[in-house]
């Protein structure tokens, strides 16, 4: 066994050992062999999985995702795309209109359990399973396929002949076991989006024309046969040979490749630890070349803020539709301006640390990838290209717009059930990245910070759900936070905060606040004195059960809890209403609160979005 894959091995092992005793996770091995025709843009293949069922149920079914399915008239994602009020302009009803020789599909031509055929039926895109024998708990088990499949014409993440002129983006091209875990099987079908996979090895060998450079998921093995920039070694290819690729990715829920013969292929040191690969053609405008030393500064932030990257490479590859995450690999179009490339790269990297390492099932939780991902990619953008702008306000603004439209829904609404779209987008991206900014105002960026560290460190290479990131905050900050994971996450109820009234009292100066919006929060209120001095007032929620522990503003005056069920509030300033400059809710704006024009006394007509440091 080659060192490399040894230590990831183990690497795997060691964070498989649970702290938390009734979770457990189900573990895959593939090994597939595959062989590939150019000219009819079809394959074959072979299959061997070892499956491990390490739950306590008896499972007497298995189900498959054949994802490819999806590219044909009449499926549920071209149905979806074609009666949905706001459809992505990347589908449309360009799945209706396939003939034959576009479409994709997968076929399963055989299929043997412990060596003996089994029962299965083919249902859209999904591989339903009857097992003649049950596979006991604690047991592992062998299922063997043969496969064909054709790859569709490029519509969405997956494809050939891309706009681009990428010849192959080779994503959720597999029969790909389903996740049980302990909520049951997720054989979900393929309509629009997210993914769920079950941690586990992949052993894989693509044979094709020589004349294609292969980027992807995992290791390469054998790159002194390869050449195509892998190894210092000149290969030489003649026309007509084939190539055997034979990658192996340890620890991953998913594998991903990409094929084209005019790639070029850059390796870039992220540290002696980490190898960042860029696959790219016509790189006329030199834009690639310049976006990488954007790309390592962001696996260096993140490794920092974060948690560390475990892998020792990931490759960032031109291809698919714009961009989409896969582990250890992005498939991302090419040909924008630099800052687009730079954004787009950094997006779908930092999804390696919030869905291929913290593996949260996207169907149910996307905000938890999408979201926490966007909050990322919004401060790592904003230290590769530094502004007094908020970075989160892109997303302040668009779920505020989505709230004045009416079209908002909860973010516990299944990733294909929203009614819109937009209502998906807003919800998964932008009300989830807010969702993190608002946390680090309720119990402080000190306790945040420690959080974001420990929720990585403990759900690395496991299933995290909404209670688990919650039980990792409350530990860190001593706060009781199911108020605001029930009411955010759960309903759409919206904030909005004002100040009613200030009025002098003598030598001093009575405050009245008002709670217009349903959603409660705990307030900041920073007071500014004529004198150039500012006082900031903290008034935590009754249901919090404490306060956060974060110094901002210098002196802080800790005021009686504001139980949620009062729709006002009043507290006394030790000095005259003359002295006060100004009076302001929430001076950092990490407080989603959809009309902050009422937030600020004497009124302004707009309240500033800015960069608050510590």
């Amino acid at each position: 066994m080659k060192p490399l894959l040894f230590s990831c091995l183990l690497l795997g092992l060691a964070v498989h050992s649970f702290a938390q005793s009734d979770r457990w996770q189900q573990r895959v091995k593939y090994e597939m062999n595959i062989d590939f025709d150019a000219k009819t843009h079809r394959y074959t293949g072979t299959q061997k999985l070892q499956y491990t069922n390490n739950s306590p149920d008896t499972l007497d079914k298995v189900f498959y995702h054949l994802y490819l399915n999806a590219f044909q008239p009449g499926s549920q994602m071209d149905v979806r795309s074609r009666t949905i009020s706001d459809p992505d302009s990347r589908v449309m009803d360009r799945i209706y209109k396939l003939s034959p020789d576009e479409i994709g599909y997968e076929k399963v031509k055989t299929l043997k359990h412990k060596g003996k055929a089994v029962k299965y039926q083919v249902v859209g895109t999904i591989l339903e399973v009857t097992l003649n024998e049950p596979i006991l708990p604690k047991t592992t088990t062998t299922f063997d396929m043969e496969f064909e499949a054709q790859v569709p014409v490029q519509i969405r993440r997956t494809g050939r002949n891309n706009k681009e002129g990428i010849d192959y983006s080779m994503a959720q091209w597999y029969p790909k076991m389903s996740e049980y875990d302990y909520e049951g099987w997720h054989a979900v079908p393929y309509i629009a989006r997210e993914f769920y996979g079950v941690w586990g090895d992949f052993d894989v060998k693509i044979t094709m024309d020589a004349a294609y450079t292969i980027a992807g998921t995992g290791y390469l093995q054998n790159p002194d046969q390869i050449g195509h920039g892998y190894s210092k070694k000149d290969v030489n290819h003649k026309k007509g040979d084939r190539l055997t690729w034979h990658f192996v990715a340890p620890e991953v829920p998913d594998f991903v490749w990409a094929a084209d013969p005019d790639y070029v292929h850059d390796v870039v040191k992220v540290d002696d630890k980490l190898d960042l690969h860029f696959f790219y053609q016509n790189d006329t405008t030199n834009y690639w070349k310049q976006m990488e030393p954007y790309a390592v500064r962001c696996f260096k932030f993140m490794n920092e803020r974060f948690g560390r990257y475990p892998y020792k490479q990931y490759s960032v590859i031109q291809g698919g539709d714009g961009g989409m995450e896969y582990p250890m690999a992005t498939l991302i179009t090419g040909r924008g301006n630099l800052g687009s490339l730079v954004s787009v790269t950094v997006h779908e990297s930092i999804h390696s640390w919030f869905q291929n390492l913290l593996g949260t099932n996207e169907s149910k939780y996307p905000w938890m990838d999408e979201g926490f991902t966007s909050y990322a990619s919004s401060l790592v953008m904003a230290d590769l290209f530094p502004s007094r702008r908020d970075p989160q306000y892109g997303s302040f603004l668009s779920y505020q717009r989505l709230v004045e439209s009416g079209l908002e829904e909860p973010m516990t609404t299944q990733s294909d059930h929203y009614n819109t779209n937009r209502a998906y987008s807003t919800a998964a991206y932008s009300k989830g990245a807010l969702f993190l900014h608002q946390l680090s105002y309720i119990i402080g960026q000190p306790a945040f910070d420690r959080g974001m560290k420990r929720y990585f460190r403990e759900w690395v290479f496991k299933h995290p759900n909404p209670t688990d990131l919650k039980r990792i905050m409350e530990k860190e900050s001593g706060l009781e936070l199911d108020w605001y994971w029930e009411d955010w996450v759960g309903t759409t109820r919206t904030i909005d905060y004002g100040i009613r009234e200030v009025l002098p009292s003598g030598n001093k100066t009575n405050v009245v606040l008002d709670r217009h919006g349903k959603l409660p929060m705990p307030l900041d209120v920073v007071v500014s004195y004529t004198d150039g001095t500012q006082e900031n007032f903290y008034i935590p929620l009754e249901m919090m059960r404490g306060e956060k522990q974060e110094n901002i503003y210098g002196k802080t005056t800790l005021l009686p809890d504001w139980p949620w069920v009062y729709p006002e509030y009043s507290f006394t300033i030790d000095r005259p209403v003359t002295t006060i400059q100004r009076i302001l809710i929430d001076p950092t704006h990490r407080m989603a609160d959809i009309k902050p024009d009422n937030n600020v006394y004497p009124t302004l007509t707009e309240v500033p979005r800015v960069k608050v440091t510590e």
